[in-house]
């Protein structure tokens, strides 16, 4: 049994994210961990949508999106023969990463960051550091971007 049993690695299927993937899925692979992947839709970026907007669309589209990005995390884990465990939840990402990691045990966190400073990340904010100053599950962040 190694330092890890479950290891949460949240995705937003965004380019650049396999790279946290990867990562995950390597330690996993070392500690004999299951792996969760975690995708979070961000309900509050279409909430201020005009209402004759088609939010079935809309839902569907995110949801497609979701599928997606936690199928990736299954495919790189198969390929290694780590045991995957997938989410989709709604709400703030930060809020619902550091909520799962906490409510399901989860030993560690392993998630993708940008790496962007200055202004960019005043603007912007950083799920992965809201994350890190959040959770009581250690976070490892991984560079996707260089």
């Amino acid at each position: 049994m190694g330092l890890y049993e479950r290891i949460l690695v949240p995705t937003d299927g965004s380019d650049g994210v396999e790279r946290a993937i990867q990562h995950a899925v390597d330690l996993a692979v070392d500690h004999g961990a299951t792996l969760h992947a975690l995708y979070v839709v961000n309900s509050a970026s279409y909430a201020g949508m005009p209402m004759e907007s088609s939010w079935e669309g809309i839902d569907d589209m995110l949801r497609a999106d979701a599928e997606d990005a936690v199928s990736m995390v299954e495919a790189v884990a198969d390929d290694f023969d780590v045991p995957v465990e997938t989410a989709i939840l709604d709400g703030s990402p930060s809020k619902e990463i550091v909520r799962y990691a906490e409510s399901e045990g989860c030993d560690l966190v392993v998630m993708g960051t940008h790496g962007r400073g200055g202004i960019d990340r005043l603007l912007l904010g950083s799920v992965a550091e809201k994350v890190v100053r959040s959770s009581s599950v250690p976070v490892l962040t991984v560079r996707v971007d260089g």
